[in-house]
């Protein structure tokens, strides 16, 4: 079989499961939570851009964030809908490729970014007097930029890994396509995937969870020894919303990689935790960031009365 016969074949997910009355239920459920994590992600992006008292670089860190939330959602909710409305789970190998490139996407921006956030709130909390030294506009385009140039080059990288070879196999073991499973479709020896796999596995999850860890050490220690009441209670209300965050995101992660290397584990379980990966942080980082933090909420409030109230004039 040649290559662009692999790429023209049609791939089966796993069956959803759902009975003609459940369908109707599921479609507009699905149809709801794609369209509140759509606009609650839009609402931050767009009163950061809109709030020039937001224009910090906290929250154009954290501009990213819905971003990238809004990228993992798109490439999961679309495609899952459309298989409730039409109960057809088939989906072609280039648009399967796509899919778990913007799932894995999605899933490392989010990482790289809390680990850029976290190295800010260091700066911020532990040097305060250097922070605007260090943390210049020129410092805050480079570590965006690299944020999603390692991204770009790690999914890529993956990938490719996989389209290199010709699938021998067509039936998904997942709800959505991502690498484990598109690996499983292929019968040649993937040992250089499995390296890369790990080796991508300990930058995205290894290095982030080092830089909280050593950031959130250092600020706790600072909270511990300031006097000032007032900046300890704000810093530990901050660092606690991004710390949730960042919980959330890697536990859900962690527990999804760990069941899909397990071969005795239950697909459901597997499925569910890799559904939930793509839910939860995009309903709940904006929802937390908008209710924790208080600028971001009162800028937020600002942002919408005005809109309501230009459109009632």
């Amino acid at each position: 079989m040649s290559i662009n016969a692999s790429s023209r074949e049609l791939l089966t997910l796993v069956p959803l499961g759902l009975s003609a009355t459940d369908i109707y239920p599921a479609f507009i459920f699905g149809t709801l939570t794609y369209l509140i994590i759509i606009f609650c992600n839009l609402l931050v992006l767009t009163t950061i851009a809109v709030s020039k008292k937001l224009h910090k670089p906290m929250f154009i860190l954290l501009l990213n964030l819905p971003i990238s939330d809004i990228v993992g959602a798109t490439a999961f909710f679309p495609h899952v809908l459309w298989s409730i409305a039409t109960q057809n789970r088939h989906i072609s190998y280039p648009g399967c490729i796509t899919q778990a490139f913007l799932v894995h996407f999605y899933g490392t921006g989010n990482m790289l970014i809390l680990s850029a956030m976290a190295y800010d709130r260091y700066i911020a909390i532990c040097c305060p007097l250097r922070y605007n030294a260090i943390m210049t506009s020129h410092t805050l385009i480079k570590i965006i930029v690299l944020i999603w140039l390692v991204n770009f080059s790690l999914m890529f990288t993956l990938f490719m890994l996989v389209a290199r070879f010709n699938v021998c196999r067509t039936n998904l073991v997942d709800l959505y396509c991502n690498n484990p499973s598109m690996v499983k479709l292929i019968c040649e020896d993937t040992t250089v995937n499995s390296f890369f796999g790990i080796f991508t596995i300990l930058v995205i999850m290894g290095i982030p969870l080092l830089v909280i860890i050593y950031t959130y050490a250092q600020i706790l220690r600072t909270c511990v020894m300031t006097n000032q009441t007032d900046a300890r209670r704000k810093a530990i209300q901050t660092c606690g919303t991004h710390l949730a965050v960042f919980l959330i995101m890697q536990i859900n992660t962690t527990f999804t990689l760990i069941v899909h290397r397990m071969e005795g584990a239950s697909p459901y379980i597997r499925r569910a935790l890799g559904v939930s990966v793509l839910i939860f942080p995009p309903i709940l980082d904006p929802i937390i960031y908008g209710l924790k933090t208080a600028e971001l909420k009162q800028n937020i409030m600002m942002f919408l009365k005005r809109n309501l109230v230009s459109t009632k004039l």
